[in-house]
This record gives structure tokens, C-alpha cells and sequence, in this order.
């Protein structure tokens, strides 16, 4: 099991990385290795990726999603990525995104990759990317506020639970 993590300290407010992090359609605009990303589900994604000259396709669950927070996910299917972002505000217009990654090269590809550092400098320069990816915009291009915890989904949250109404008694 390999581990990548790191930091990179973004130019905008954190709803507005937060909510472009949420884009995964976006992620080829910035990640390398990416080719496509599909959000099937609010907690579902596929993805097609190409690295070494290997392309890959694979389903991941988003297991945790909090706004302005943190989004988590693992692959489906299979135990070998599992990562994690988290975001920090560091003032009004200035916010870190951390991340963690962790996975089990496969193929002859991944494991050279691996072990030359190729694949840790790869998602180091796509963090790098994505900063001035939402910096060069200064606008997300989209968002999905909801939150996903145990695998229970709740679409937006910034907006209240409806409220049951208040029945007369007597």
C-alpha cells in the first residue's frame, strides 16, 4: 500500500474550492491522468484514466461529504484507493486543501511509477493544477452542497430539513 499526501494553499474563498471540488466532471481540466468522470449517483462516481499507456476504468463511492469540509471515497469493488480531502479556511478569500491518497499499484506500470515517485509527483502537480484551475476562473462552475455520511444522502445542505407542520390539538 502506497500513501501520497499534501497540501496546497488555494487563492479563493473555501465555498468556492469546496464547490468546484464537487465538479468531478472538471477533474480532466486539471488532472493529468484523468480522460473522464461520471456522476452517476449523488455518492457514485466512474472513472476512466490513463496512465503509463494503461487505461483503467472504475466505480468509487464518496463515503463522506461535508460541505466546505471533506469529501472521502474508496473504490468499489475492490480496496485499492481509498483518499481524502479536507479543506481549511485560512481567512475570507484564502483556504488549504489537504489531501490523502492511498492504494495498491497493479501492473508493471503503476508499481515502476510507484516506486520512481512519478505517481506522487503526478497528483502533487494536479493538486498544483487545480489551484490555478478555480484561481484563473475566480468562479466554481458549479456545486453540490450536500452531505453523504453512512451512506445516507442528503441533497443540499445548506437548505433546513422541511419542517412538519404544526397540527391544532384538541
Amino acid at each position: 500500500m502506497s500513501v501520497i499526501e499534501g497540501a496546497v494553499d488555494v487563492d479563493v474563498p473555501i465555498r468556492m474550492a469546496y464547490n468546484q471540488w464537487t465538479q468531478f466532471e472538471c477533474f480532466p481540466q486539471f488532472m493529468r491522468g484523468v480522460r473522464r468522470v461520471e456522476r452517476s449517483r449523488s455518492s457514485m462516481t466512474h472513472w476512466v484514466t490513463r496512465f503509463g499507456g494503461v487505461t483503467r476504468e472504475f466505480d468509487a463511492e464518496i463515503t463522506e461529504q461535508r460541505p466546505d469540509d471533506r469529501v472521502v471515497w474508496r473504490t468499489v469493488g475492490t480496496s485499492r484507493l481509498t483518499g481524502s480531502v479536507r479543506f481549511r479556511s485560512l481567512g475570507d478569500t484564502r483556504c488549504r486543501v489537504d489531501f490523502r491518497i492511498e492504494f495498491t499499484p497493479r501492473g508493471a506500470a503503476e508499481r515502476a511509477g510507484d516506486a520512481l515517485g512519478v505517481i506522487r509527483r503526478q497528483v502533487h502537480a494536479d493538486l498544483r493544477r487545480f489551484k490555478e484551475y478555480i484561481e484563473a476562473q475566480g468562479r466554481e462552475t458549479g456545486q453540490w452542497r450536500g452531505t453523504i455520511s453512512d451512506g445516507h444522502v442528503r441533497p443540499d445542505a445548506d437548505r433546513p430539513p422541511p419542517q412538519m407542520p404544526d397540527w391544532p390539538t384538541g
